[in-house]
């Protein structure tokens, strides 16, 4: 029987990015700048890959401290009380040449729902200290209210403050450990 291989993200060559409408006329970004993950193959492929992520709510920098700290309260992600959001995946099937769904369970703010994300494989090598690293870009959309992030703003012109919408966009490199 073959020996797992498991990865560990590399933080220093990975992003977390989400993006949301705002007033439903232009698009905010932001970060979180704290995260772990990895991910454990049964062979020299990914497909069926198990994969798990971390990140930490506090983290969250979207430029604007105001708005940073109004995320992580209760009124949206309440940090105290959920520091974490969590993926575990139930399934890694390829799609296409270097193409993947990835699908597993969300947990926001102590919601978990299943999610299923596409996952672009773009390719490994060894640096230059003899590690080999492994890259992919994940993107998927998911419904903030899915997950108990309920809070609306309305103004006074009727607008909706923030979309429902989430896009993620998550670059991850990986480092395959010895």
């Amino acid at each position: 029987m073959a020996t797992a291989t498991k990865w560990v993200i590399d933080p220093m060559h990975s992003e977390v990015q989400f993006k949301v409408k705002h007033l439903v006329i232009s698009t905010v970004s932001g970060f979180f700048k704290s995260f772990e993950g990895t991910l454990e193959t049964a062979n020299d492929g990914f497909e069926d890959a198990d994969i798990s992520f971390a990140l930490n709510i506090d983290s969250i920098d979207t430029n604007q401290t105001q708005r940073d700290e109004h995320l992580k309260s209760a009124e949206f992600f309440d940090a105290a009380q959920y520091p974490q959001i969590t993926f575990k995946s139930t399934s890694f099937k390829k799609t296409g040449d270097d193409e993947y769904a990835l699908t597993g369970d969300l947990t926001v703010k102590g919601v978990t729902k299943s999610v299923t994300l596409a996952a672009e494989f773009g390719g490994s090598t060894d640096d230059f200290y003899g590690n080999t690293k492994a890259g992919f870009e994940v993107t998927g959309k998911i419904n903030r209210k899915d997950f108990g992030l309920t809070w609306d703003g309305v103004t006074e012109a009727g607008s909706i403050v923030v979309g429902e919408d989430i896009k993620l966009l998550i670059n991850v490199q990986f480092a395959k450990q010895k």
